[in-house]
């Protein structure tokens, strides 16, 4: 009985210790168990960092690399190996590394990848082809608005230049009316002046002025005859 009752106890303690211990973890009183080595994550990081090495060390073969904006796809070979390395890759990082042995295999993960990188790279390409538009717009409607505000000082001063221009018609016309005034005042003056002139010169041409004037002579007095004392 001892020791069928210490199997019993070993048995329920064995199927106790995994609920526990999954109580202690959820709970943080331990740090749960590490990936197994040959699960996915650790073999595509393994994959990458197996990469990353053969290239540093200048082991592998670009066979063929497709980009499409900052996205990229290659197909890589090494020689000592004869293994593929097919890569999808973001600027200068690597996103996804396959290794495969067989060139087709490798052949048709390169295309599956090179059209990932289209698609990847479309809102890529989309956003610089929106960004250019965008700062075109931008530049047009700079220019656009310099030229406006050249047009507006160019009409003001038009404007001010037409202005003076007025004024200076309406100074001119006051000038010639004042002008005009004394040109009549002139003419006038002249055409008195011309009479006396003219009078003048017909009194020189006149013989009558160079004989001094006739005296007028006395009218005769008439006197009475004296009566003689014979007639009587």
């Amino acid at each position: 009985m001892p020791a069928r009752l210490a199997w019993a106890l070993l048995l329920a303690g064995l199927v106790a210790a995994p609920h526990a211990l999954a109580a202690r973890w959820q709970r943080g009183e331990a740090e749960p168990p590490a990936a197994p080595a040959n699960s996915e994550d650790t073999a595509v990081g393994n994959t990458v960092a197996e990469l990353q090495r053969l290239m540093n060390n200048r082991e592998l073969t670009e066979l063929r690399t497709t980009y499409n904006g900052n996205y990229g796809a290659s197909l890589l070979f090494h020689a000592d190996s004869m293994n593929y390395y097919v890569a999808l890759f973001h600027e200068k990082e690597f996103w996804r590394v396959i290794r495969t042995d067989s060139v087709e295999n490798a052949e048709a993960l390169y295309v599956t990848f090179a059209d990932q990188t289209k698609q990847l790279a479309q809102v890529y390409l989309d956003t610089i082809r929106l960004q250019a538009g965008k700062g075109y717009s931008e530049k047009l409607v700079a220019l656009n608005e310099r030229r406006l505000r050249g047009l507006q000082q160019e009409v003001e001063q038009q404007r001010q230049q037409s202005m003076q221009v007025s004024n200076a018609l309406q100074e001119r016309k006051q000038q010639a009316v004042a002008l005009s005034s004394d040109l009549r005042a002139t003419n006038t003056q002249l055409e008195a002046l011309d009479k006396q002139i003219k009078a003048l010169q017909a009194l020189q041409v006149n013989p009558e002025l160079s004989l001094p004037p006739a005296p007028v002579a006395a009218p005769a007095v008439v006197t009475p005859a004296t009566e003689s004392p014979a007639q009587h």
